[in-house]
């Protein structure tokens, strides 16, 4: 990539490459036209509104049927670092679930409407580029990040369906507000603020999600500082404020018992020799 963030349209009969592997994001969005796409060896039909997230170590292509239309979204890490939006971290949320995601992002049928749109209104930007082009572009891309960030909060963990259970998709927007704020994430908070006895809320968030509450809340928290180690460069102490920890000891005995190593450890792994 030569920009942090690149957009386009395609109309093709055939998938100009396959079996890709980049060093970058993509969000792919069918206009028309269906097909099937593979994703690390699975394989997914498509249909126009579907919208799929590939990440920079999955290889992809797509099987057309015909003649299909594309939208293509491409942002490196350079976006990322710039993605400045104050409330959820819609873009955490999306790289957060994106190693395990294959089908696409879009459940919601209100949302695929207006990602429709949105889509539609991003290929009038680029088509017709005039002050501000860039500006509105970047708005348009981080309004579609949000609603696939929101469809995401539904379909994962993968048990969960849309409005199946809007008492645990409650909770789990919960724990993704407050994942900073440890006080708040206690078990008889949680339980308190929905109405649950503790015990209760631990049965039943097993039950659902296949895995514990503290579980779910310390692997959520994880993956958040992984971002922040990989995409900022925000100094240890630094990130352990902003996630509630005592100091930075407290914070690598936290990050070294999940992932083998301390923070400055694994920045450093992440670097390029």
């Amino acid at each position: 990539m030569h920009q942090s963030l690149e957009v386009f349209y395609e109309k093709v009969n055939e998938c100009p490459l396959r079996d890709r592997q980049f060093n970058f994001f993509e969000l792919v969005y069918v206009i028309s036209g269906t097909g099937h796409h593979a994703v690390n060896g699975n394989k997914f039909a498509y249909f126009a509104g579907d919208l799929f997230l590939i990440t920079p170590k999955d290889c992809h292509e797509f099987d057309l049927e015909g003649i299909c239309e594309f939208m293509v979204i491409r942002f490196g890490e350079g976006y990322v670092r710039e993605y400045q939006w104050q409330s959820i971290d819609h873009i955490e949320c999306l790289l957060y679930y994106a190693s395990d995601l294959s089908g696409s992002v879009l459940v919601n049928n209100d949302d695929k409407r207006m990602a429709g749109s949105l889509m539609a209104s991003l290929r009038q930007a680029i088509k017709h580029e005039s002050v501000y082009s860039e500006d509105l572009v970047r708005h348009l891309v981080n309004a579609i990040i949000v609603i696939a960030a929101r469809n995401l909060a539904i379909i994962k963990p993968q048990n969960i369906t849309p409005h199946e259970d809007n008492r645990l998709l409650q909770i789990l927007d919960y724990i993704q507000e407050h994942i900073r704020q440890p006080e708040l994430l206690r078990v008889a908070v949680i339980a308190e603020k929905f109405g649950l006895a503790p015990t209760y809320l631990g049965s039943y968030f097993r039950k659902q999600c296949n895995e514990s509450i503290q579980h779910y809340i310390s692997s959520y928290r994880i993956r958040l500082i992984e971002h922040r180690l990989r995409f900022s460069d925000k100094r240890i102490h630094e990130i352990a404020d902003e996630f509630g920890f005592a100091d930075e000891s407290h914070i690598n005995k936290f990050f070294k018992r999940h992932k083998g190593a301390s923070l400055k450890g694994y920045r450093r792994a992440l670097t390029p020799a």
